[in-house]
């Protein structure tokens, strides 16, 4: 049996008595073992850091941004690799893969401009001979708790400007699927990264537990379900770390009457059961205004549905793949139970779908639901499956107040061919990522990623320039160069230097 171990110092690690099964979702067996660690193999992860940080930090931006540019190139060479590796255990389709890689290496792409990014502020004259300016500098140590669903782009997105900032990064990876983040590091380290500044540990809660307690680690950046970063955001923050925390999302895509429902049920097949569903930025609410859209955009995504292809990762052929593990898989499918059980109208039901020579993988079939409501815990809750929901809006402001109200806020969407009514809608809707003809409203690497309400604990996003702002601390001088005579150099020593 593989096992997947740890990556730190540059090297393979064991560690860890507890394992955990890695499976392939295609045919549910067991690929790999994952050797789940502790606060002391943490402790050895830390210390390598610390070793190797100091000396990086002290690097020039510019020879640092070198490494990230070989990074990227030999990432780009060993894309198809990647690609089999992460779908072989993660479900998604091959195509898919490359492409949760390749938003992982847009970031990287920014990271090469660090030495730009990191240019402080200075002012000449603040004062009588005083100048002022600020300086940018890395916290340390940072860490990165990171989600099944994007096994390359998160890390990627952490890591990358965390370590071009000049901190060393030890990244904990999902244990469902950690080669990888695993892989990563490795190719970090054949670009020309240091041993010891981006590290890999494997584990479960007790590595959680471990980051978030350690004294060294000045902040940690985590991707998973609400309630969990909620969890981490408050254990973080009381041992006096800087976290960002980002956490579940309900997204809703708002179909106006004028909007071209060919394109819309087009980007809704794709948004809402693309990657099985396991997505942050799914679209699995859909909220079409007035009656008659409602019925025209059912009647066009029946068949649109009816021709989704789900099929094993490497069918080139399949939209979607199966979801992660048995686990999810059940529920997802105890999910639309309660949809049923709540009274919503199961108009295609996914459960019970099998593959032809993998009965034993881990499929869904498409569902749609319509005549949601909002009171429905099914509606509430992120179903994190190849689930959508038609939930019906009398007229606009109604379909604005939904997503605007929801526990989550994290991205939302409006069709429309009415330039007045998606301003108003990107101005007013209470969410943090708006797309306006587009389903996944994810930004470019450049901008910040992040959602609102209980989407997000923290107040800075992730990548771009918050990116750097989150994994750095603003140092700011003030500075004054007297001439060397005693009466210039003690007119003012009880005085407060003020622009006067």
């Amino acid at each position: 049996m593989r096992t997947i171990d740890h990556f730190i110092a540059g090297e393979t690690s064991g560690g860890g008595s507890r394992t955990s099964d890695v499976f392939n979702p295609n045919d549910g067996s067991v690929q790999a073992k994952v050797p789940l660690g502790d606060a002391a193999l943490l402790d050895r992860a830390v210390d390598a850091a610390q070793a190797a940080q100091p000396e990086w930090a002290a690097t020039n931006p510019q020879r640092r941004a070198r490494v990230f540019f070989k990074f990227k190139e030999l990432v780009e060479a060993d894309m198809e690799n990647l690609a089999q590796m992460l779908s072989s255990e993660h479900g998604k389709v091959i195509a898919d893969s490359r492409g949760d890689v390749q938003r992982g290496l847009d970031v990287i792409e920014f990271c090469c401009g660090i030495p730009h990014v990191l240019k402080g502020e200075y002012t000449q004259g603040a004062g009588p001979g005083i100048d002022v300016y600020s300086m940018r500098q890395p916290l340390g140590i940072g860490a990165g708790i990171t989600p099944f669903n994007f096994p390359a782009m998160i890390p990627m997105w952490m890591f990358g400007p965390a370590i071009a900032a000049g901190n060393a990064f030890i990244l904990k990876p999902s244990e469902r699927d950690p080669s990888v983040p695993r892989r990563l590091a490795e190719l970090f380290v054949e670009a020309g990264g240091p041993e010891g500044i981006l590290q890999v540990v494997q584990g479960d809660k007790e590595m959680v537990d471990a980051i978030l307690d350690h004294p060294a680690i000045g902040g940690v950046s985590f991707v998973g379900s609400s309630d969990i970063a909620h969890y981490v955001y408050k254990r973080g923050v009381a041992a006096g770390k800087r976290v960002q925390a980002m956490g579940g999302a309900k997204n809703h895509g708002i179909v106006m009457p004028d909007a071209d429902l060919d394109q819309v049920v087009s980007d809704l097949s794709g948004a809402a059961y693309g990657s099985a569903g396991e997505r942050c930025m799914a679209l699995p609410v859909v909220v079409p205004v007035g009656e008659g859209t409602a019925e025209r955009l059912k009647e066009k995504l029946l068949p649109a549905i009816e021709a989704l292809r789900v099929g094993v990762s490497t069918d080139k052929d399949a939209h979607y793949g199966p979801v992660v593990n048995a686990a999810h898989k059940k529920r997802v499918e105890d999910w639309i139970q309660k949809g049923v059980d709540e009274g919503a109208e199961l108009v295609v039901d996914g459960r019970g779908f099998t593959l032809q020579g993998h009965e034993d993988g881990f499929f869904i079939g498409p569902s749609l639901f319509d005549h949601v409501r909002p009171d429905m815990e099914s509606y509430k809750e992120e179903i994190f499956g190849p689930v959508l929901q038609i939930v019906r809006a009398k007229d606009f402001e109604e379909a604005l107040t939904l997503p605007s109200k929801h526990q989550y806020g994290n991205g939302v969407a409006i069709f429309t061919r009415n330039g007045h009514a998606a301003r108003e809608f990107a101005q007013r809707v209470n969410v943090g990522m708006v797309g306006i003809n587009v389903p996944i409203p994810v930004p470019v690497a450049y901008h910040s990623f992040g959602g609102w309400k209980r989407s997000a604990f923290g107040d800075t996003n992730q990548h771009g320039m918050e990116g750097i702002k989150f994994w750095t601390k603003v140092k700011t001088v003030t500075q004054r160069w007297p001439d060397g005579t005693a009466e210039a150099d003690n007119k003012d020593a009880f005085v407060i230097p003020t622009m006067g």
